[in-house]
């Protein structure tokens, strides 16, 4: 059979939170332009919000299929997403989602796919596809450093990461749990940690492990890591998606962002799961005051929690910084920020997707670190002269002189001028083999077919 010729269809299941969804969307999209038919797999309420960004020449080449969580009392069905789900809860999504093993096994078998491309926390999922002589690869939409760094713990404990400028903060330690998820309760037989669930789905994924990374920026960690685990690595790029050029009414964020001159102001935001603490957002706040730079700041609190924004800022705040700054609750339209002349640099909290936007759009990087994979991202960052890393003081806490210090630095300083230069190069260079890469990840998979076949 010419396997070049031949339609493959591929099951996606992501982890279900925004962070790893969007990756695994922009991943099939990526591929449906080179022939490849996508089943995307996720519970109806995460569905429900890609379903908008898949309408015209993806629509008969992705289909949405939906994972059907068993119902528990504790976790309706608007909370089978991370999006806005109360902390105490990770450990029981993740519970449920591991129960929907059974469904997925009879996805499996209904659509008969020819791949099936799977994440980091469910290692049943290859273990089913190889009972149905499925090939299922993993794709991690974390970066090459931070994966190698956790692998590298687990499997030579004791020994130092051979690389010593991405090491953990004192004050960092006990912010680097796996995931919040990971503290399930104790009395749950089957629950395993998210490290051996991360090692697990890389050992089972065939012949390769697909990464949201770039040579670029990552090189030697993709190299140490594939010859740690004697896996090959084949990066896929930074995946960011193109932002929709709709006609609709302009936000407002990118209205005030026209009043302002070149590389002027910074985006600030903290991502979409992570709340910050009373005195982190008076630290960030008063931060932002004193750098007397423009901002934009995204504040979210967690869903169904009645906080009132002028309350949960420092009092007269808002009066105070005036047409500086301009605080949204809940969303913004980060890529079109980002991609806007007046943005000078983004006050992030360097989840993965967030740096990938970050570079992709040539925007200096600020980091402010809070948690899971973020500490380790911000070294790479500040390592690979992309961002400059905000430091705390010996108790962990943040010190608004220190973040206006680094913010004025990004945005008014030679620092941040070098770092402009360094990201656009990378940028520049990334787009540019951009296409060629994603042509040789989709050979990859189809030799992975092919190979299938074969052993079957």
């Amino acid at each position: 059979m010419d396997t070049a010729r031949k339609r493959i269809r591929v099951v996606m299941l992501p982890w279900l939170a925004h962070g790893h969804i969007s990756p695994f969307l922009e991943l099939s999209k990526k591929l449906a332009k080179r022939n490849f038919h996508i089943y995307f797999c996720s519970t109806p309420v995460n569905l429900s919000s890609i379903k908008p960004k898949l309408s015209g020449k993806y629509s008969h080449s992705i289909q949405l299929v939906e994972l059907h969580l068993p119902s528990l009392p504790e976790l309706p069905p608007q909370y089978h997403t991370t999006k806005g789900l109360p902390p105490h809860l990770n450990a029981t999504l993740k519970r449920a989602f591991d129960m929907a093993g059974p469904h997925f096994s009879n996805i499996l078998k209904t659509l008969s796919p020819d791949l099936l491309i799977y994440d980091f926390l469910q290692p049943w999922a290859p273990a089913i596809a190889a009972s149905q002589n499925i090939p299922a690869i993993n794709f991690l939409s974390t970066g090459a450093a931070m994966t190698s760094f956790v692998l590298h713990a687990m499997k030579k404990p004791g020994d130092g990461f051979p690389f010593p400028e991405i090491h953990l903060d004192e004050c960092m330690k006990t912010r680097f749990v796996d995931l919040p998820e990971d503290h399930s309760p104790s009395d749950d037989h089957n629950h395993i940690s998210d490290k051996d669930r991360a090692l697990k789905c890389f050992e089972r994924s065939s012949g390769f492990v697909m990464m949201k990374t770039f040579e670029e920026l990552e090189g030697k960690y993709i190299n140490f890591l594939s010859h740690l685990m004697q896996k090959k690595i084949v990066p896929v790029g930074p995946l960011v998606q193109n932002p929709a050029r709709g006609d609709h009414e302009k936000a407002k964020t990118l209205e005030w962002l026209d009043k302002r001159k070149q590389s002027s102001a910074v985006f600030v935001s903290f991502g979409t799961e992570y709340f910050l603490s009373k005195e982190e957002m008076e630290e960030i706040a008063y931060g932002l005051e004193l750098s007397n730079v423009n901002f934009i700041w995204v504040v979210r609190f967690p869903e169904g929690e009645k906080v009132k924004l002028d309350e949960a800022l420092p009092e007269g705040f808002l009066q105070r910084v005036g047409e500086k700054g301009m605080v949204v609750e809940g969303w913004a339209p980060q890529a079109k920020i980002l991609m806007h002349p007046s943005i000078g640099g983004f006050v992030s909290h360097c989840g993965w997707s967030s740096v990938m936007e970050s570079i992709d759009f040539g925007v200096p990087i600020v980091a402010i670190p809070m948690q899971l994979d973020q500490p380790v991202n911000a070294k790479v960052v500040e390592q690979a002269g992309v961002g400059v890393e905000v430091k705390r003081d010996r108790d962990g806490k943040l010190e608004r002189e220190e973040v206006a210090t680094v913010i004025r630095e990004v945005v008014m300083g030679n620092i941040g001028e070098s770092v402009r230069k360094k990201e656009r190069e990378m940028r520049d260079n990334i787009r540019k083999k951009g296409e060629e890469k994603m042509d040789g990840v989709a050979q990859e998979l189809v030799q992975l077919y092919g190979n299938g076949i074969k052993n079957v």
